[in-house]
């Protein structure tokens, strides 16, 4: 079975791998040991410590092979974003000039940096090796952060955010950094991913231009990718949408790639997830249907998809190997949604957003 549970200092080599599997782009996930263990460790705090929305956390969780023991992905929660460190985006807006002597009106499209999403929550960091990627596996790591949300409210902004990685050209050139962020910074994308994800975003304060940037002025194959994400992260992107998250304008400085917003409570899976009482049986097959599951123990966080169903006494059914995973017992409050159908299932993969 597939658990989703906090990250741990043991998960350390197979984080490793997943992080060389990533590729270029995912500012989250560094091939970098000591970056990952300070994640590990601000994850444990935050997950052992309560929580407080107005503080930067990070509620980092891994994908679980609990036959073999081995993390196969990857899920987080960011709060406070922006708190510690500046968070930068682009926001992308409408100019509307006109001349009554010419008799034009033009709409022009500009680029202003920003800080809007600063204190917001933000989700990322989703990812599955290959060799794992099988319909529900995506939704399941995706939708178990929303669980989380739905368990402990009072840890996580009344706004979420995710940023989806940009789109780049099979050689992994993004066109808009070559023709936008190399001009002020001189180096190539990936310097400038690893520069932000282990030295912070003070370069990006230092360097980029305070002004708007009006897009007419950039080359055609920098303004098609604005707010294109990368082809791996269109599903992520869908997936996103089905849960109610919307593109409002707001895009990535390095790659253009786009974000989404949704308010915590709209979020459907936070809408649409009950709480019930479990009860252990061996009756459950292949035809019931198939639930997320949390066991809203924070320190102890386990989520599992699994088949399951409500009883006649509207107790939660379930069996004996999930309550094992989910480390419950007999008469525990699990809480539940209902898997996506097979049409809406997709395998994604998200920047750290």
């Amino acid at each position: 079975m597939l658990i989703i549970r906090p990250c741990a200092l043991q998960d350390l080599d197979d984080l490793m791998t997943i992080s060389h599997a990533v590729g270029n782009g995912m500012t989250s996930m560094p091939a970098d040991e000591a970056a990952w263990c300070e994640k590990i460790e601000t994850s444990q705090k935050a997950f052992s410590n309560g929580c407080n929305p107005a503080q930067s956390n990070t509620y980092f969780m891994v994908l679980e092979d609990s036959e073999t023991g081995r993390v196969v992905g990857t899920s987080a929660i960011y709060t406070g974003v922006g708190l510690n460190k500046p968070f930068y985006h682009y926001k992308l807006s409408t100019l509307v000039s006109s001349s009554n002597d010419l008799d034009v009106t033009r709409q022009t499209k500009v680029l202003s940096m920003v800080n809007d999403y600063t204190g917001t929550t933000e989700v990322g960091s989703l990812f599955v090796l290959p060799e794992f990627r099988r319909p529900g596996v995506g939704q399941f790591l995706a939708r178990a952060r929303y669980l989380l949300m739905a368990d402990f409210p009072q840890c996580f902004n009344d706004l979420v955010i995710a940023e989806l990685r940009g789109w780049q050209d099979q050689n992994g050139t993004s066109p808009l950094w070559e023709h936008l962020g190399r001009t002020f910074f001189g180096i190539d994308f990936q310097d400038a991913v690893n520069t932000a994800a282990l030295k912070g975003t003070q370069f990006i304060s230092d360097l980029m231009p305070k002004y708007p940037i009006y897009t007419d002025l950039l080359p055609a194959a920098a303004r098609d990718v604005i707010g294109k994400p990368h082809d791996s992260s269109a599903p992520a992107l869908n997936m996103l949408k089905k849960e109610g998250f919307q593109f409002t304008g707001y895009i990535d400085l390095f790659d253009g790639g786009p974000s989404v917003q949704s308010a915590t409570s709209e979020i459907h899976t936070v809408r649409d997830s009950r709480l019930a009482r479990c009860k252990l049986t061996h009756d459950i097959s292949d035809d019931d249907p198939q639930l997320l599951l949390s066991n809203g123990q924070l320190e102890n966080y386990r989520s599992a998809l699994t088949h399951a169903r409500i009883g006649e006494d509207d107790e939660l059914l379930i069996t004996p190997e999930a309550a094992k995973a989910l480390n419950v017992r007999e008469g525990e409050t699990l809480r539940y949604v209902h898997a996506y159908s097979k049409a809406q299932k997709a395998m994604p993969t998200s920047r750290a957003a």
